[in-house]
């Protein structure tokens, strides 16, 4: 059996990593994966929970170690945190790895996404709606230097998927 490729996508929380993950998979029928959800699987805890009762480092090697455990026997795409390039040498294992795609957005169209589900996403729970932007322009500032080493950026909030799928199938030579 050929070895399996993967695809990568990461990006600031609220950028549409699960939604295009899985429209993705489902164009190229190739296997989804969500990494926290595996990550919830693994715990028995909602991130969430995980952030709250254990903390962000206990987290990150969680997640850590569940993106390398991750095992593929097609080909697949994961969608991975918004954090999860910046920390453990994630950015290096994926490049490594598969194929790597940063979905970008500017802070005020990830903030218009944001607001309505801030009490899901440990990182923004305390932060009122006014100073979300802010918030997210030095976040986001903060993990550009992980997520623009990507194989591939691309504009999320208006992708051509024909696009995205022709790059990942010329990247692995088919």
């Amino acid at each position: 059996m050929a070895q399996p490729y993967i695809v990568y996508l990461l990006g600031f929380m609220g950028c549409g990593k699960t939604t295009v993950g899985k429209k993705l998979a489902a164009s190229l029928k190739w296997k989804f994966i969500d990494l926290d959800e595996k990550i919830e699987e693994k715990t028995g805890l909602t991130i969430a929970e995980l952030f709250s009762t254990k903390g962000e480092d206990y987290f990150r090697e969680i997640e850590a170690a569940t993106l390398r455990e991750l095992t593929f026997d097609s080909s697949g795409v994961v969608a991975v945190g918004g954090g999860t390039p910046c920390f453990k040498g994630n950015m290096d294992f994926m490049l490594n790895n598969g194929y790597t795609i940063y979905l970008k957005l500017t802070p005020m169209q990830l903030a218009a996404r944001l607001k309505v589900s801030t009490d899901e996403r440990p990182l923004i729970r305390n932060i009122k709606d006014e100073e979300l932007p802010a918030f997210i322009e030095t976040k986001l500032a903060e993990r550009l230097q992980w997520y623009e080493k990507a194989h591939l950026a691309i504009d999320g909030f208006n992708i051509n998927m024909s696009l995205v799928n022709r790059e990942i199938l010329c990247y692995f030579g088919g």
